[in-house]
């Protein structure tokens, strides 16, 4: 008798062991459909003329559709699939993203102003700043964009933007970088640090009032830290780990971009805390110290952008947009004289009959040197160096090639589907300088060529760049013949994205002339 009390005991226990995991199966179950339900609703579509796309995945979205090494592949992927606007989800936020000439012509030309905003990115909290931090290019129009925009304009102008006075300075640090060029003796070197050396001192004479020694071990340190942060920021983790405050603490990649934006934070810091000491009050000599003189006129003003933090935020914008982009350019054009020496042999022509080889060049030979300026914008056009633009979003609903953008959607442009267009380029993929030229080998200008983007948010410093690349350019081309070192393969044309689409490392040898 004393075996079945316990046999019932043992049953009793097997039961409730297995009605306890139905209940948690059962329970989980539910909160699994419950998640799923909460990221149907989140997803669901209420326009029925959204743009089209690839299905998400739960949670996810299409986050794995994109390779960031790769980027322009991916959405060139999806373009042929799905057409030249098309819809991808990261998480549960709805990203359009716009291909080809004629969509982007429509988007940021009579409907620019439908596209005025940014969204805000949580990619901005692990640089350390707040709300009112957001610097220039990720700033939203709320937290200060227009008025840091016009003063960027009116600051970088008076400084020299566009003027002789800079084409001069300009025309001095590329004199510098030749020098270092010569001083190779015609052995192999790979010319990545001195391009972005001589480039980054521009910006640093127009932001510090000063330019580096290339050999400075700060200014070696500053140089690498702009391109470790453009790295860090092209990962797709540290944006995700961003997006929940509390993860950007715990051990991952996003780590080590905090840390590099730290280091330049630190460095800038030092330079600002040495103009605030001795600066002129009435004559700003550099953008600090006009930046230094809009602080002190805002204080009092809690709506102002003007303040220490936003200003290192700005000269990150300033080192990043305004030397790591003609940095690579200027090296995509050394590659391509390299792989095309017949180009290279005409533009040594050119320079020789209108300029010699003496003289220094100016912005105003660009009229008398048609191939020449034919071959700097096809460079332009090859290199294709930002592929993808930073996110604009849409402020109220917008129709474009006849879909509906809904209001506060983000919105980015494929800028390599314009430059690589196939319906207007003749030899889209290839480097073909008569891109650019008319039948009579005269420059011809094309409404398609859009390297510095366009709408309310072109580069602010697109005149800087032009005439950097002009005068960098024309100045070694002067002086060196460029080829590849003996008895090397033929350098790669592949590139290397990190925000900045640049050549793979190469080596060239440089002969004076």
């Amino acid at each position: 008798m004393v075996v079945i009390p316990a046999l019932l005991s043992w049953l009793w226990s097997q039961i409730s062991h297995c009605w306890n995991n139905f209940t948690v199966l059962f329970i989980s179950l539910i909160l699994l459909a419950l998640a799923l339900l909460l990221d149907y609703v989140k997803r669901r579509k209420t326009c029925s003329r959204y743009p089209p796309g690839p299905t998400p995945l739960p949670f996810i979205g299409n986050l794995l559709e994109l390779d960031t090494n790769d980027l322009h592949n991916s959405i060139l992927r999806l373009a042929e699939k799905f057409g030249p606007i098309f819809l991808i989800q990261l998480g549960w936020q709805n990203v359009v993203i716009l291909n080809g000439f004629q969509v982007i012509k429509e988007a940021l030309g009579p409907k620019a102003e439908n596209f005025i905003d940014r969204p805000s990115l949580p990619l901005l909290s692990l640089m350390g700043h707040g709300t009112k931090c957001e610097g220039i290019f990720l700033a939203t129009c709320k937290n200060g964009w227009r008025e840091q925009r016009r003063f960027c304009l009116s600051t970088l102008k008076n400084l020299g933007m566009g003027k002789k006075t800079l084409g001069k300075t300009v025309g001095e640090e590329a004199m510098y970088l030749s020098a270092e060029f010569k001083s190779q003796e015609g052995f192999p070197f790979d010319p990545h640090d001195l391009i972005y050396n001589a480039v980054g001192n521009i910006i640093c004479t127009l932001t510090f009032g000063y330019r580096f020694e290339y050999h400075n071990k700060n200014y070696l340190k500053l140089m690498r830290l702009i391109e470790e942060i453009m790295k860090g920021a092209t990962k797709i983790l540290p944006q995700i780990m961003s997006t929940i405050s509390w993860l950007s603490y715990i051990p991952g990649p996003q780590q080590k971009f905090k840390k590099d934006c730290h280091d330049f934070c630190t460095i800038v810091k030092e330079i600002v805390n040495e103009h605030k000491k001795n600066r002129d009050p009435i004559i700003p000599r550099d953008f600090i110290d006009a930046f230094l003189e809009e602080i002190e006129k805002a204080k009092g003003n809690p709506k102002t952008s003007f303040n220490e933090q936003n200003l290192t935020q700005i000269l990150l914008d300033l080192f990043a947009a305004g030397s790591v982009t003609t940095a690579s350019t200027l090296l995509w054009g050394l590659l391509a004289m390299v792989l095309h020496p017949e180009v290279q042999k005409r533009v040594h022509e050119e320079i020789d009959t209108v300029i010699g080889r003496v003289k220094l060049p100016t912005m105003e030979d660009r009229s008398n040197m048609p191939y020449t300026t034919a071959v700097i914008h096809e460079i332009q056009r090859w290199a294709d160096i930002v592929p993808v633009t930073f996110p604009y979003m849409t402020h109220k609903d917008t129709e474009v090639g006849g879909f509906v953008i809904p209001k506060e959607t983000i919105v980015t442009t494929h800028l390599s589907a314009v430059l690589k267009d196939e319906t207007i380029w003749a030899k889209p993929h290839e480097f073909y300088p008569e891109h650019f030229l008319d039948a009579d080998g005269q420059f011809l200008k094309r409404e398609a060529f859009l390297p510095f983007s366009a709408g309310h948010h072109v580069c602010i410093g697109e005149s800087l760049a032009k005439m950097e690349i002009f005068i960098f350019f024309i100045t070694l081309m002067q002086h060196f013949t460029f080829c590849i070192p003996e008895n090397s393969p033929r350098p790669s044309e592949k590139r290397i994205f990190a925000l900045i689409a640049s050549p793979l490392p190469f080596q060239i040898c440089a002969f004076p002339r």
